[in-house]
């Protein structure tokens, strides 16, 4: 898989924001760090991360239920050194290429720490948080690498892209890996993709022939800046960067922005492990495969285009559900939980976009902007991207209400989801 973001990229996602506390600090040095990775090894590092993060800070404040509880801490000790010395620590396993720049960062935190016990005592919990969830995520399945050979072309089912190498269908195995919130990869799976022969299927193929071809004229500018923005900016850039922004507006806590991060990549990796279970199980063909064999579909409605390509380049798996949808809804569900639906300032630049900023006023903004770049882009249907929305919103959901609990009843600041729940049985629709 090609590099998706630099380590310049990833400090570019956000307006600078000044010294914030040592979360959210962190949060940016890992994702400089993880860049290089695909999309779901970035996702995974960054919910271990994360939650080691949490379980130091947590430790030592008791705000919230622990995710593993194996962590004691003195009174009185640092929960600024604790939440360094963990985020450092589990990097430092993952990336020794990156030792010289880790260390740098974390002498850098621990410098504006007065010393004393309380500083000494909060790196030696920082310290035990990594070796826990690195031994918690040993065996995973996150490794080795599977692929997928598909059988003869047959109509709806899967075929290599020309973006795909000869091993086949990537990242077959992430359909098995572990998740950190939910009790199965296939606990939400979605229902299958419409029937070739629907009308829905027809006018989807529709859409995205028209206006996700490379050379489409219908298709408006800034559909196109959003299709190249979100083929270069993964979920957990996007994600973090924003909740980085609404977190300091809101002038969150050292606690909650640990437990905050931590529940927002955990729903970003189980978002993605859940979709990639539906992947599979379902090997739906890709627009690129389906425009160019138009007339083999069963459906009048459809015409082929045999010299098809999409704006964007196609991933190397199935296309039903969206991956970038299942991720994004997950956050999405989380971050409305924890700062509520809208009134927010959120600012999105890339380096490898330049000349593009995105400015979102909610959560929902995001959303659709990530479903039109897939559509527009060229590679999903958008039937793959509602699909993926159902599946994410459930998983962004679960992983809130099941996980990382307040210790001693309900969070005030935490009002958004119980509004929503209450609405829902109310029959009202949740607001945008």
């Amino acid at each position: 898989m090609r590099r998706i973001i630099t380590v310049a990229l990833a400090l570019l996602l956000a307006p600078a924001l000044g010294r914030a506390d040592a979360v959210l600090d962190w949060n940016v040095t890992m994702l400089g760090i993880i860049s290089g990775q695909n999309p779901f090894a970035q996702a995974r590092f960054a919910a271990i991360t994360q939650l080691a993060v949490f379980e130091a800070v947590n430790a030592i404040t008791g705000d919230y239920e622990p995710y593993l509880g194996t962590l004691t801490a003195p009174g009185g000790a640092s929960a600024e050194a604790a939440a360094a010395a963990a985020a450092h620590g589990v990097l430092r396993t993952y990336f020794p290429g990156s030792a010289a720049a880790l260390d740098a960062a974390r002498a850098t935190s621990l410098a504006a720490i007065p010393d004393g016990p309380a500083k000494e005592d909060g790196i030696a919990v920082g310290e035990a948080a990594p070796a826990a969830m690195v031994a918690h995520r040993a065996g995973d399945g996150s490794a080795p690498p599977q692929f997928h050979v598909p059988g003869p072309p047959m109509a709806g089912e899967w075929q290599p892209t020309p973006a795909c190498t000869p091993a086949g269908g990537a990242l077959l195995h992430w359909a098995q890996v572990t998740p950190f919130g939910l009790d199965g990869p296939d606990q939400f799976r979605v229902g299958p993709p419409p029937a070739l022969t629907s009308r829905r299927y027809a006018r989807d193929y529709a859409e995205v022939m028209q206006a996700g071809g490379a050379g489409s004229t219908s298709r408006p500018p800034d559909r196109a800046d959003v299709a190249r923005f979100y083929a270069a900016v993964a979920a957990p850039g996007a994600w973090n960067a924003a909740a980085r922004q609404v977190s300091a507006a809101q002038g969150r806590s050292l606690a909650e922005n640990a437990r905050a991060f931590a529940l927002l990549n955990m729903a970003i990796s189980d978002g993605l492990v859940a979709t990639f279970d539906s992947k599979y199980h379902y090997d739906f063909w890709r627009p690129e495969t389906a425009i160019r064999s138009g007339d083999a579909d069963g459906n009048p409605r459809t015409h082929p285009d045999a010299a098809f390509a999409p704006l964007v380049t196609t991933p190397c798996f199935p296309s039903y559900p969206s991956a970038h949808a299942g991720a994004s809804y997950a956050a999405r569900r989380v971050a409305e939980a924890l700062y509520g639906r809208r009134g927010h300032d959120i600012t999105l630049t890339s380096a490898a976009v330049p000349g593009v900023t995105l400015h979102y006023g909610s959560f929902a903004q995001m959303t659709r902007d990530i479903d039109d770049a897939r559509v527009y882009g060229g590679i999903h249907f958008r039937f793959d991207q509602d699909a993926g929305g159902r599946l994410g919103r459930r998983v962004g959901a679960y992983a809130y209400r099941n996980h990382l609990r307040p210790a001693h009843g309900a969070d005030d600041r935490d009002c958004h989801e119980h509004r929503d729940v209450h609405d829902r049985r109310e029959g009202r629709p949740e607001r945008d």
